[in-house]
């Protein structure tokens, strides 16, 4: 379940996705893509794209080497900067689900 599903229409209001984030990172957010396939296929080889959150959970430590070489590229021409990208977005979405579960009593 998604924060976005316990929300009023007020508080979805509140959190322009589209005109405050796609709009303003539209390239950045398709690098991301990109990212999320690279990984699922290097991870999860001939599978369906998803999230295998078991099998890297060390998103802080990868946010540190990615940022000691944002601006360059990995040896396979990907971008530092776009897994710093993810790994950040990993973080936050795991801390967010533990703070509603948390409050969820789950």
């Amino acid at each position: 379940m998604s924060i976005l599903d316990s929300l009023s229409s007020q508080e979805r209001k509140e959190r322009p996705i589209y005109s405050g984030v796609l709009k303003y990172f539209p390239d950045a957010i398709a690098y991301l893509a990109l990212i999320s396939k690279i990984g699922n296929d290097k991870h999860n080889p001939g599978m369906p794209l998803h999230w295998s959150r078991d099998k890297s959970s060390d998103h802080l430590d990868c946010i540190a080497r990615h940022l000691i070489d944002a601006g360059r590229l990995d040896p396979d021409g990907i971008r530092h900067s776009g897994y710093l990208f993810w790994r950040a977005g990993a973080n936050l979405q795991i801390e967010i689900e533990s703070e509603n579960k948390e409050k969820s009593g789950g």
